[in-house]
């Protein structure tokens, strides 16, 4: 699993999804239209399930700001102890564009340099002399020197989020009802359709550098406990199919965690980590400010205060956009497959072209030959006007290889 924070960002393949009617983009222009700035979001997301401990109110503030004020073209450069000492805001070439991560990076280090020479400075005594030096200096008045030398050894950057964080609320509107309906047949709660924020900003061709896959980054390791990934086939890549797994995974989180901070932070950092910082330190609150054993680091300690904040601004913007409602995905029909086809079979039978259904079916490995065969049982979603949609049984034209083209039940409805 990964997270939006800091500088792991989120690579992407050549999207398949399907092309977007009209409607849906003007729906979109209006969305980006009505956000405006939403740096004042109101009272913080406090429930049983979900609270809000004091210690953490900070952070989730801090990513309130990197998902709604601060641009994908703005750098925070602040301490990763004390999000509230945030050093300066530079400007960087927009991380969405092509090769910005490149262009980028010597500034960003140049930046964080700057900070770490300025308290290494105030730690070994010297006094304050430029107009930045007194500005960092009176930021930590009283300190001591062991906290400014410690200080300056946590010089952090984080790229803003804004556009990000709204173009991913204009695709989860493809994705969010079916997901809240699928959480609640787990007995889960809603809010936890708002996780692919942070996870993927509801791109389902998001991929990591750490080869985390989908809505969901699932790892292959994690995701394989759930999951069909294999040549054939990486179901991690299908919306719905990898939501059951999550589905799955949160749940067995929470019955082994028992509350669901620790649970979320588990999806970030594993569920075994988080029973050991559980044995340590007993508490979430304990755990986020005291742990610091294995894994356990900057992204760790922000995964439940990031959710929480994205949790709060996806809210607020679909409360101004409730008037605007986003188009769904694409009408379907789901078929099942009774017997092993090729997708090559499936196109004629159905008349619908390859990467339709490639389109259609996330889950199909994009690479896999027309001649490849399907497993038996595989659920395989289809444009809902296709021929012979509405029967209950087809029966599909068998590969040439297979019994001389005679004709074959392998499709259920």
């Amino acid at each position: 699993m990964k997270s939006a924070n800091a500088e792991a960002f989120v690579l992407t393949r050549q999207s398949r999804s399907p092309k977007l009617p009209a409607s849906f983009l003007v729906a979109t222009i209006a969305l980006l239209c009505l956000l405006g700035n939403t740096s004042n979001l109101g009272a913080m997301v406090n429930n049983k399930n979900f609270p809000t401990f004091p210690a953490i109110q900070t952070n989730v503030a801090f990513w309130e700001k990197i998902y709604t004020t601060y641009s994908t073209s703005e750098a925070v450069i602040h301490d990763k102890y004390d999000l509230t000492k945030i050093y300066g805001i530079i400007p960087i070439a927009d991380y969405l564009q092509p090769g910005a991560r490149q262009l980028n990076e010597p500034l960003l280090e140049t930046a964080k340099q700057k900070y770490s020479t300025i308290l290494t400075h105030l730690a070994q005594g010297n006094p304050p002399v430029t107009k930045e030096e007194h500005r960092i200096a009176a930021m930590y008045q009283g300190a001591r020197k062991s906290q400014l030398q410690k200080a300056s050894e946590s010089v952090r950057v984080q790229i803003g989020q804004k556009e990000r964080f709204r173009e991913g609320v204009v695709r989860s509107g493809a994705y969010l009802h079916e997901i809240k309906r699928i959480l609640r047949s787990y007995d889960l709660p809603e809010e936890l359709a708002y996780l692919p924020h942070v996870e993927s900003s509801f791109n389902p061709d998001a991929y990591s550098k750490a080869g985390a896959s989908g809505l969901w980054q699932f790892t292959r390791s994690t995701g394989k406990q759930y999951l069909r990934i294999d040549h054939t086939m990486d179901e991690r890549q299908d919306p719905l199919k990898a939501t059951h797994a999550a589905a799955k995974f949160l749940k067995r989180n929470h019955s082994i965690l028992g509350s669901w901070p620790l649970a979320l932070t588990a999806y970030n950092c594993g569920t075994s980590g988080m029973a050991r910082a559980k044995k340590d330190k007993g508490s979430y609150e304990k755990i986020f400010l005291e742990y610091e054993e294995g894994h356990f680091k900057f992204a760790s300690r922000n995964y439940y205060p990031e959710f929480l904040a994205a949790l709060q601004a996806a809210q607020k913007f679909e409360q101004k956009i409730s008037s605007h409602p986003l188009q769904s995905s694409a009408p379907l029909t789901t078929v099942r497959l009774t017997k092993r086809a090729s997708i090559d079979d499936i196109s004629r039978h159905f008349k619908v072209d390859i990467n339709t259904i490639k389109t259609f079916n996330p889950g199909i490995n994009q690479l896999i030959s027309q001649e490849k065969k399907l497993p038996q049982g595989y659920e395989l979603k289809l444009p809902a006007t296709v021929h012979n949609s509405k029967k209950q049984t087809v029966a599909i034209q068998a590969n040439s290889n297979d019994q001389k083209n005679r004709p074959q039940t392998i499709v259920q409805k």
